[in-house]
């Protein structure tokens, strides 16, 4: 049965590093939560915290609005799975998966139940015998989430679940995980730094860096209009301008409409960065880069930073040419300080 889940304030420090700065979270039962940051960000302590492995220096802890700061590890409730899957090399994959259980003193029938069950739903039946030694690193992954369930968690964590997987096998995992999770109706907080795994994860996506929350909200709300800098530069969104000194609504780019009026900074989605050969800004292309289904394309213009845009593959120009810009205002989003 998924629970409610909420943190509140919570704040933890490392001697005079704090790692976790007054951080609120709420979770859904049911939904999926994924906490987005860089390397350093407080996003595993966070993890940690709500699951009993890391005490806090202030705040607290609710599963269905009680109270569970004070409660050990084991008796939380709640399923964590770790970054490097930590499954225990003595044991084999049904040894794994029926650890939980058999803490949890359940009935043997029960267990092997279970086992069964879980093996079956991460795609890995009649392989309670195999020992884990002989799995590939997208096996260990789904016995390691096995593992997390056997317990009949309130509540999974998941702390960078497909990062130490290579990029065709976390892209079919993505979309094995979010089915999972949907048939489960569990309720999952995962943290991780990559992009296109916590689109395609979340239900709500929740930017944290240095400790504090930046910007919580639907992923396609988030990445259409980022609050500050640091989300832009998170989400991989490089075209940022700072307006802060520069005369009235001055701009090296040209005419950004009205998102650069009063705002600190201005961030240029790079899709609306247009070649135009009548267009009021010169450039010279440095950088072009095929990236599958469209080309970046990196320029440097006098006095001010970097554009990059994205085009179509036949519409690139090429490296070392000059050309003219045009900034399309609607594709340009006010950033706060």
């Amino acid at each position: 049965m998924s629970a409610r889940l909420a943190v509140e304030a919570a704040t933890v420090r490392f001697d005079a590093t704090v790692a976790l700065d007054g951080v609120d979270l709420q979770v859904e039962p049911g939904e999926t939560v994924v906490v987005l940051g860089a390397s350093g960000s407080g996003k595993s302590t966070l993890l940690r915290s709500i699951a009993g492995l890391q005490s806090m220096d202030e705040g607290r802890v609710l599963l269905d609005g009680a109270d569970v700061t004070s409660l050990p590890a084991h008796r939380r409730g709640i399923g964590m799975m770790f970054q490097d899957h930590a499954l225990f090399p003595h044991l084999d994959v049904g040894g794994n998966v029926a650890f939980g259980p058999r803490m949890a003193r359940m009935a043997p029938r029960t267990i092997g139940e279970r086992v069964a069950g879980l093996l079956e739903m991460v795609g890995l039946p009649q392989s309670a015998r195999r020992a884990v030694q002989t799995l590939s690193g997208g096996e260990q992954q789904r016995v390691a989430l096995a593992r997390a369930l056997a317990a009949d968690p309130a509540v999974l964590l998941l702390d960078e679940p497909l990062g130490a997987l290579d990029r065709p096998l976390r892209e079919r995992l993505m979309g094995e995980l979010r089915g999972l999770f949907a048939r489960l109706e569990v309720t999952v907080v995962a943290v991780t730094h990559d992009l296109s795994e916590s689109f395609a994860l979340a239900d709500r996506l929740v930017v944290l860096h240095e400790g504090r929350v930046l910007q919580a909200g639907a992923p396609a709300e988030v990445w259409a209009r980022p609050t500050t800098a640091q989300v832009a530069a998170l989400l991989g969104l490089r075209n940022v301008l700072d307006l802060r000194g520069r005369a009235g609504d001055a701009s090296p780019w040209g005419d950004l409409g009205p998102a650069s009026r009063g705002a600190a900074a201005v961030l240029v989605r790079p899709e609306g960065v247009r070649f135009d050969p009548s267009g009021p800004v010169e450039a010279r292309v440095e950088e072009v880069t095929f990236v599958g289904s469209l080309t970046r394309v990196r320029c440097s213009l006098a006095g001010g930073p970097d554009l990059e845009a994205h085009v179509a593959g036949a519409d690139a120009p090429a490296p070392g040419s000059v050309v003219r810009l045009r900034i399309d205002p609607e594709a340009a989003v006010s950033l706060r300080p």
